[in-house]
């Protein structure tokens, strides 16, 4: 970033237009006061965000925990400069939302448990990234869903990951005890 770039606060992204320069939609984030481009996402991300918000979704509303919230919701993660990251799939516990006054808002935390599926774009760099700013804010899991591998990282920490394969069943822990999920399902909706 040069010098003479003026840093973006999350208030002035939500009123961004979501488009490029040649008129495309495109999705944005904010790191650090800086936008972020993103391009739509193919069909394999949006059948697993779909197939993870309604699993997480069920759960949560059946146990009256929280709220799930789907891909494109913003989550405000830093502040001064500000970071405002769009999640795939997001879970905030009942208390914690009870704490939102305007949710015409991005909501002003990051969720409890934040879930990214990777496109073909990300890169590992990025991914760390959106890692360590997910839990310096406050998120207790962070779910790496790898579509071409057929597996999902399972972060407690920024250092703590357990790899769960096509043929494990990702589990809540203590933040949804109960839930689970086996990843042959998840990955099974691919075959449609």
């Amino acid at each position: 970033m040069s010098s003479t770039t003026r840093l973006v606060t999350a208030d002035e992204l939500l009123s961004m237009p979501h488009r490029d320069e040649q008129g495309n939609y495109c999705l944005l984030e904010l790191i650090r006061g800086e936008v972020r481009r993103m391009s739509p996402t193919g069909g394999t991300h949006g059948i697993l965000c779909t197939e993870l918000t309604i699993a997480l979704g069920s759960f949560v509303k059946a146990h009256g925990l929280g709220t799930v919230f789907p891909p494109e919701t913003g989550f405000v993660v830093e502040r001064d400069p500000d970071s405002v990251l769009g999640v795939d799939v997001a879970f905030v516990s009942k208390e914690r939302m009870r704490g939102v006054e305007k949710l015409d808002k991005f909501l002003p935390f990051a969720p409890d448990l934040a879930v990214e599926v990777l496109s073909p774009r990300n890169t590992v760099s990025e991914m760390d990234e959106k890692i360590a700013l997910y839990f310096a804010a406050g998120s207790r899991q962070v779910w790496i869903v790898k579509p071409r591998r057929r597996a999902v990282a399972v972060y407690t920490s920024p250092t703590e990951v357990r790899i769960l394969g096509e043929q494990d069943t990702i589990e809540g822990g203590d933040l949804l005890p109960g839930f689970e999920l086996r990843l042959s399902e998840l990955f099974g909706a691919l075959e449609r």
